[in-house]
């Protein structure tokens, strides 16, 4: 005998699709006998047809039963050794909503952005209009290089703010840095098989190309960035550099090592990948060219990205292809569908059409400079002599290296978090070998001025103390 319960709040077809099930897989209906007809059960439980058809069909989609012209609905012969397990009869507890990540009282994650930095209200209004102006579209898939006028949008910001030199169709609009270099990797793995890149560096670049079979190669910094002649002496034929803002140690490659780094790319067929890291929030000088922009033919692959400076949540990023590598594009991606929202797209081009990316950018840039300035005062007043900053001046963070008598890095970030404050590990970007010093590294993007100044306070007393 079957029951339904109205006051239950599962729908009635499913409570009696659940109650069959279980009589099947126990064996309480045995394979081969027929079920009641639709009209004779709904008169037995006083409910309606379309209730026992909803539980008959959906038994009958998943092969519990099987219908015989005009015969009806009959068990299906199932092997019961490997038949899932009976429906509990108890309620399912409903699952406990996750609980949030651990809070810290003083962030200083180096990719955290001002929390109340996004332009909430003109994106609003640029979304809508898209959406009054787009209807059509967005019935269909997008350009899998992405969406025309935000191309051309790119093109024309990188031209004037980067000396980047190219074309709308060399640039292709990416899901975030991940998927960017995800993609350089499957179009040069062919003719490529190992990477170099900067130690200490970036960790994305090389978790991405190990997933993809590369041999990574770690190359040393120093204070003019990548060491060119170790890079030589590698015998990687792609390198991924920082050259505008390095991160972590935040130094510059001149131009003397940038036109070197240009012909080594053009003496033996080898690959630059230029991430212009940080390139929009350069708080003192004049920006950095790019190295695109000093050879637009040289085999460079300029990669970019909105996630510093707008949002990394939106996934927005771009590459600009050399000429060869965007056949290769095309060869290998022509079958594949636009992974990114094409409203996100178009959402962005207005924005940056209407002058509302360079607006936020200069806004950006003296919020986040205030900010970089109240870091490196509030390291001078609590540290004093016992510390030295490194790479400031640009970007959302600082190196903070401790002189002798501290605490080291483990014991100071264990420290550090039972007081409520985050750090992320400097090692965490040494490939090899550990740092001659103990680094900190500092973001502050995240915090206001009294919370910087309040973190500073607090780590300079963590990182002296005797280690316990």
């Amino acid at each position: 005998m079957f029951i339904l319960n109205s006051n239950d709040t599962t729908p009635l077809y499913k409570q009696l699709y659940n109650q069959i099930r279980e009589y099947v897989l126990s064996g309480k209906l045995p394979a081969n006998s027929r079920l009641p007809s639709v009209r004779d059960l709904a008169a037995e439980l006083s409910t309606s047809r379309n209730t026992v058809e909803g539980a008959y069909q959906e038994l009958y989609a998943e092969g519990y039963i099987y219908s015989r012209q005009r015969s009806g609905y009959f068990v299906s012969v199932l092997d019961h050794d490997v038949a899932p397990l009976p429906l509990s009869p108890k309620p399912r507890k409903q699952s406990p909503l996750p609980q949030p990540s651990s809070s810290y009282r003083y962030d200083f994650h180096p990719a955290r952005l001002d929390p109340a930095s996004f332009p909430t209200a003109l994106w609003r209004t640029c979304l809508l209009e898209c959406l009054r102006e787009s209807a059509r579209e967005l019935s269909q898939y997008g350009d899998p290089q992405g969406d025309w006028g935000l191309r051309s949008n790119i093109q024309q910001y990188l031209e004037r703010s980067r000396g980047v030199i190219c074309e709308p169709d060399q640039i292709v609009i990416c899901a975030g840095l991940q998927q960017s270099l995800d993609m350089v990797a499957h179009l040069s793995k062919e003719s490529h098989s190992s990477v170099a890149v900067e130690n200490p560096g970036y960790h994305l670049p090389r978790a991405v190309f190990r997933n993809n079979s590369f041999d990574v190669v770690p190359v040393a910094v120093t204070p003019s960035g990548l060491d060119l002649d170790r890079l030589t002496s590698s015998g990687s034929t792609i390198v991924y550099v920082t050259p505008s803002h390095q991160l972590p140690m935040g130094c510059v490659m001149p131009i003397a090592n940038r036109l070197k780094l240009i012909e080594w790319a053009a003496s033996g067929g080898n690959l630059i990948l230029e991430d212009d890291y940080d390139s929009e929030l350069r708080y003192h000088g004049k920006p950095i060219p790019s190295l695109q922009g000093l050879r637009p033919d040289a085999n460079i692959v300029y990669l970019g990205t909105f996630s510093k400076v707008l949002s990394p949540a939106l996934r927005l990023s771009y590459l600009v292809l050399p000429r060869p590598l965007l056949a290769s594009f095309h060869g290998l991606y022509q079958d594949y569908f636009a992974t990114v929202s094409l409203l996100e797209q178009r959402t962005m081009a207005k924005f940056m059409e209407q002058g509302h990316w360079m607006r936020h950018v200069r806004r950006m840039r003296i919020l986040y400079q205030k900010k970089h300035d109240t870091l490196l005062q509030a390291i001078e007043h609590h540290f004093g002599g016992r510390a030295t900053v490194i790479g400031q001046g640009a970007g959302l963070h600082v190196v903070l290296q401790l002189h002798e008598g501290n605490a080291g890095e483990q014991e100071i970030i264990r420290r550090a978090a039972r007081e409520g404050i985050r750090l992320f590990p400097f090692s965490a970007t040494c490939i090899t070998g550990e740092p001659a010093s103990t680094n900190l590294l500092l973001g502050f993007g995240g915090m206001s001025a009294a919370e910087i100044d309040q973190g500073i306070e607090l780590l300079s007393r963590l990182c002296f103390l005797e280690p316990q």
